[in-house]
């Protein structure tokens, strides 16, 4: 069984893309929106939320973990692989094929705070962007607006607006998503934008990587699909979002 977390709804976004990969499996997904968002927590607090929901998970039967989250992979992944045995799969910043797809020469990231903040991002974009120029930039309100289920319309237009202008009046032409509610306003970012972009969701590589972990240890099941949703808040948004998805 793969289990999935997130700070919320968010991680929907790439279990949707594990699914076109691995049809036939079987699913537990966490949503802890009861303590979302997480951008603005505290380190601590982000890990000791992350090994409560991996026990969760565990008892539930998972044997693979993808910590569907920008800012509880920066956070956790490295204390949950220290103290668990099991693999987890985070995720990751898409600089680099971002900087390969720029014309303009200029990539805009919409991320939360803690992952802007995070080593493994700040590595990952000096790494990358030695012949680009990178302008960043928190995406305000973004979780709330997809926890809420209002993904599009003149309310998310107007919030989405105040992080993406200023990567468009920079010169972005290649925008990375690095949360994973963003994909759930995708619509809206390119609507606010006012111009092409392209927008990148790192969540098909993850799926694919989570794809050749499970073939190495021999994980891949196929025993039939079924999905088991829990949350620590309401369930209406999450089970809404999940409703639509496949």
């Amino acid at each position: 069984m793969i289990g999935i977390f997130d700070s919320g709804a968010g991680g929907l976004s790439v279990f949707r893309e594990i699914y076109k990969l691995l049809p036939e499996e079987k699913f537990v997904y966490y949503s802890d929106n009861a303590n979302c968002p997480y951008g603005e927590k505290s380190r601590e607090y982000i890990i000791d939320r992350a090994r409560a929901i991996t026990d969760f998970l565990l008892e539930k039967g998972a044997d693979i973990i993808v910590v569907a989250c920008n800012t509880a992979t920066a956070a956790a992944i490295s204390t949950l692989r220290n103290e668990y045995a099991v693999s987890f799969i985070g995720m990751e910043p898409a600089i680099k094929p971002a900087a390969q797809l720029t014309r303009t020469g200029v990539v805009g990231v919409l991320a939360t705070a803690g992952t802007l903040k995070a080593t493994k991002y700040i590595d990952t974009r000096e790494k990358w962007s030695r012949d680009i120029k990178v302008v960043e930039h928190i995406g305000q309100g973004f979780v709330e607006l997809v926890e809420n289920g209002t993904t599009t319309g003149p309310e998310a237009e107007a919030v989405v607006s105040r992080s993406v202008r200023p990567l468009i009046d920079s010169g972005a032409d290649t925008i990375v998503l690095g949360c994973t509610h963003y994909p759930f306003l995708s619509e809206t970012i390119v609507r606010t934008a006012g111009r092409p972009i392209t927008l990148l969701d790192p969540a098909p590589a993850v799926a694919r990587h989570l794809l050749e972990v499970m073939q190495e240890q021999s994980l891949v099941r196929k025993d039939g699909f079924s999905m088991e949703l829990h949350s620590s808040g309401d369930m209406k948004t999450l089970q809404n979002i999940y409703d639509n998805l496949l």
